[in-house]
C-alpha cells in the first residue's frame, strides 16, 4: 500500500512539474499597448495574475471593481495583473474596443488577446471570469493558483472566501496556495 501511494505522488508530482515547465512562450497582442508581449516578459516580482474576462459577460462586470481593489492592493507587492480575452481577435476594431474598455473602466492593467484560446485551452478555463496566479523560478513559469476569484459574483458584501486574495497572500509568505484549485462560477467561454 506505501508503496502504491509513494508512486502515486511521485506520478502526481512529475505532473505538476511537467505542467509548469510547458507554458506556452508565444506572443499575446496586449489591446492597451498594441504591443506583442509574452508571460514571461509580464511577470511581476512576485508573480502575475491573469483573469480571463470579456466584454460581454454579466459576472465579469460584478467583479470589476474587486479586480481593481486586488490590482490596487497587490501591484505595489510584486504582483503584476492583466485581462486576457479569449473571445476576440486581434483585429484594430477589436483592440480599439478593449482600449477603450481599460480607459473607461479605470482597470489600469494589460488587456491581451488570446486569439486562437492557446492559453484558454492551455490553462483549461472554462469560465469567465477565472484567474490563473502565475510565479516563475529561474528557468520556467508555474501555475500557482488556478480558479474563482470569491465565493459570491452577485454581491462583494456577502464574501466569506477570498480564494485570489488568499492565493496571493499565502504566495507573499512563501507558502503554496491552498487550495490551489478553485471552480469559478460564471460565463461560459465561446469554444471556436
Amino acid at each position: 500500500m506505501k508503496s502504491y501511494l509513494l508512486s502515486l505522488i511521485f506520478f502526481l508530482w512529475g505532473s505538476v512539474l511537467t505542467f509548469s515547465q510547458s507554458i506556452p512562450e508565444s506572443e499575446l497582442v496586449d489591446a492597451v499597448t498594441g504591443k506583442n508581449v509574452t508571460l514571461k516578459e509580464m511577470i511581476g516580482q512576485k508573480g502575475l495574475v491573469l483573469i480571463f474576462h470579456n466584454l460581454n459577460c454579466p459576472f465579469a462586470k460584478m467583479y470589476e471593481n474587486r479586480i481593481s481593489e486586488l490590482r490596487a492592493n497587490y501591484q505595489n507587492k510584486g504582483f503584476n495583473f492583466a485581462l486576457i480575452n479569449p473571445e476576440v481577435g486581434t483585429e484594430p476594431e477589436s483592440q480599439l474596443t478593449l482600449r477603450t474598455f481599460i480607459d473607461d473602466s479605470k482597470l489600469n492593467m494589460a488587456y491581451l488577446i488570446d486569439e486562437g484560446q492557446k492559453f484558454t485551452q492551455f490553462f483549461q478555463i472554462t469560465k469567465i471570469p477565472e484567474a490563473v496566479i502565475l510565479t516563475s523560478d529561474s528557468e520556467s513559469l508555474k501555475v500557482s493558483y488556478r480558479g474563482a476569484i470569491d465565493n459570491n459574483p452577485q454581491a462583494a458584501g456577502s464574501v466569506s472566501e477570498k480564494f485570489l486574495e488568499r492565493a496571493i497572500n499565502q504566495l507573499l509568505k512563501g507558502e503554496d496556495p491552498i487550495p490551489a484549485q478553485v471552480r469559478a462560477p460564471g460565463c461560459n467561454i465561446k469554444r471556436f
